[in-house]
């Protein structure tokens, strides 16, 4: 996180913090909100990839959209040290060709308490609740 930013506290914080992280193009920061082995399905139908460096490599191809990104968490359920957040996005941006993209989804992503107490994303799927 950078140091303006304070640290997120609950599950919906850190959904929000991604969404402004990947809109700042800051990876390095939206890659401490994972788990090191955390899973992230980087575009429907294409393999789900894992741990930080796979991620990593998946971001910076939105980060290439010079996105946009904007969130309204639907849902959230909290059991214990696990939660599922339900965030409805959407992503506007442009293209390296210089052709304007948008995207939007409906996100499933499952969040654990690690020993520090921090919400860590353990999955990532922004497609997750589009069925």
């Amino acid at each position: 996180m950078t140091a303006a930013s304070p640290t997120p506290s609950t599950p919906a914080e850190v959904i929000e913090a991604l969404s402004r992280l990947m809109s700042e193009g800051d990876v390095d920061a939206a890659l401490d909100l994972y788990e090191p082995e955390a899973v992230f399905q980087p575009a429907p139908g294409a393999p789900a990839v894992n741990g930080r460096p796979s991620i990593r490599a998946a971001m910076l191809g939105f980060v290439a959209l010079r996105p946009t990104l904007t969130g309204d968490i639907v849902k959230l359920h909290v059991a214990g040290d696990t939660a599922l957040v339900v965030n409805r996005w959407k992503l506007t941006g442009t293209r390296p060709d210089g052709e304007p993209v948008e995207m939007a989804g409906t996100s499933a992503d499952v969040l654990r308490r690690d020993a520090d107490g921090r919400w860590k994303i353990a999955v990532d799927d922004p497609w997750g609740a589009d069925l």
